[in-house]
């Protein structure tokens, strides 16, 4: 018999094949034993998961209970072809990539395998390489469509600018830092609370970034960024109907953070009927599309952060009492920058760094005048407002004049030394409390005694 070849059925080598399949769940469906035997012998060694099943029915009670990525589906069987029994599962909510396997190689049943859904379409007889390097592209496929899919997210949410490191040195900072290492490795969920612009967000990827989840994605959702009518679609996905021309899911940012960390920002803003929905997502761990009958298993670290008082929206019935009890199991609170000023000049100096390359403009001295102004200043927009200071000084090419202080030549260089200026930033932050030993350590983000210490090493 002479076969069909198309772009999908055309054996190819890619590089790192082994590496796609490693991770692959694959169900494979076939009433012959021989053929089923013969593709499991393939694909386990090499998948994290491979099912089989003899019969669509026995396919669809597994797929009830198991996400594949995967399934490899024979057309012809006793009762129902695989093209029927896929054009159904698309209704009740199908959430695999299928390829169709069949020995009878014809035009008009390739176009049917691709209008019922289907992703690839191979031959019998075949070769392993062919079997391997359709899941492979299959695998490439799904990776590409949710890279894509997670990186016009962030470009629209503007997260791309909340991916700088945790930085401080304050003692809040340090047991921050404790904190989410202690955590990192636990399945926990984590409630990040505190002021806008304290660095909620930046807290949340450090401690996706220090997890064993880290290679996974990370996906960032602001509850208040997306209209309530299309928040639960955007969230859970929904499954189209089925008797639409080539009919295509939509997956939701659950779906999409699979594996990974699911980053609900604002979560106070969530509207009541998607909290509740929330609740039984995070106790259940699995969701179901609008308009699917099925749910999908989900294996995601949910991340909350807040900058409304929870308790108050609870009492004020706002907030399900439930929910909040069930996301604030450990709570880490970001300071607001007055409280750790200590840290302003690191923070000050990288921000002037990253900017000024992102710019592509030189960057601007951190004299001492300038730091010390900076450390007198209450930063009402927190970490925020310090990288807008940043970001519009770099354009504007200097320091607005509260913050500049004295004027220096363009060839004049600090020439003071680290002990200098950490003394005069600590005496002018003793200054801005009125010699208030104790709101300086708090600002400063250091201890009284080393505050006392340090002044009795300076006679003050």
């Amino acid at each position: 018999m002479s076969q069909i070849q198309t772009p999908l059925s055309r054996p190819q080598k890619s590089d790192g094949q082994e590496f796609a399949l490693s991770g692959a769940s694959i169900l494979v469906i076939d009433d012959e034993p021989g053929m089923r035997n013969f593709l499991v012998k393939i694909l386990k060694p090499r998948c994290l998961r491979v099912e089989q099943a003899a019969n669509t029915d026995q396919a669809a009670k597994l797929m009830d209970q198991v996400h594949f990525d995967i399934v490899i589906l024979d057309n012809v069987m006793p009762g129902k072809t695989g093209l029927d029994w896929l054009r159904e599962q698309r209704e009740v909510g199908f959430y695999a990539d299928a390829i169709l396997i069949t020995a009878f190689a014809d035009l008009e049943t390739a176009i049917q395998a691709l209008r019922a859904g289907a992703v690839d379409f191979v031959l019998k007889p075949f070769r392993s390489n062919q079997i391997l390097n359709a899941v492979a592209r299959c695998l490439d496929r799904m990776q590409l469509r949710r890279e894509n899919y997670l990186l016009k997210h962030e470009l629209a949410s503007d997260a791309a600018g909340e991916r700088g490191r945790l930085l401080g040195s304050s003692d809040s900072i340090r047991e921050i830092r404790n904190t989410l290492e202690r955590a990192a490795p636990l399945p926990t969920s984590v409630l990040f609370t505190g002021a806008s612009g304290t660095g909620k967000e930046i807290a949340a990827r450090t401690l996706h970034a220090i997890s064993d989840r880290a290679a996974k994605p990370f996906v960032p959702v602001n509850c208040a960024a997306i209209s309530p009518d299309r928040i639960e679609t955007e969230l859970f996905g929904h499954v189209p109907d089925g008797s639409a021309p080539r009919p295509e899911r939509k997956d939701g940012l659950f779906a999409y953070a699979n594996g990974g960390t699911l980053f609900l920002d604002e979560i106070a803003e969530l509207p009541l009927p998607v909290q509740a929905t929330l609740l039984r997502v995070i106790e259940e761990k699995r969701i179901r599309p609008a308009g699917a009958t099925r749910e999908i298993p989900l294996d995601v670290r949910f991340v909350f952060a807040t900058n409304a008082d929870l308790p108050a929206a609870v009492e004020a019935g706002r907030f399900r009492a439930d929910l909040y009890h069930r996301i604030n199991v450990l709570t880490i609170t970001m300071p607001r920058l007055k409280d750790r000023i200590g840290d302003v000049q690191e923070l000050a100096l990288m921000f002037m760094q990253k900017i000024s390359r992102d710019l592509g403009v030189l960057p601007l001295t951190l004299t001492e005048d300038v730091l010390v102004n900076l450390s007198r200043y209450d930063w009402p927009g927190n970490v925020r407002e310090l990288r807008n200071l940043i970001e519009r000084s770099l354009i504007l090419g200097e320091f607005p004049p509260e913050f500049a202080g004295q004027q220096e030549s363009d060839t004049d260089a600090p020439s003071e030394s680290l002990h200098v200026v950490e003394r005069r930033h600590i005496l002018a932050v003793l200054e801005a409390c009125g010699g208030n030993r104790a709101e300086a350590a708090r600002r400063l983000g250091v201890s009284r005694k080393t505050v006392d210490r340090k002044c009795a090493m300076w006679n003050v």
